[in-house]
């Protein structure tokens, strides 16, 4: 069973994901190259804190890795 929050970060992670595939451009996104043990991956924004990563393997395959805020996933 999710969380009330987990479920809410769920949910905007799905309205995200749509924009992604739509066009991973989008600046709601804030699309962007990561560094340091995340280097090759890129990030966007799900909500103010909460960051998605993933890795590009393809043309048109990419591949979410991990989920979480700034602190967990950058610290």
């Amino acid at each position: 069973m999710f969380s009330k929050q987990s479920r809410q970060i769920q949910d905007k992670f799905n309205e995200r994901l749509i924009l992604f595939i739509e066009d991973k451009t989008n600046s709601l996104l804030n699309t962007h190259s990561l560094h340091g043990e995340w280097l090759g991956c890129k990030s966007i924004n799900v909500t103010g804190n909460i960051r998605a990563v993933f890795e590009e393997l393809g043309e048109n395959h990419v591949e979410f890795i991990a989920i979480g805020s700034h602190p967990e996933l950058y610290s």
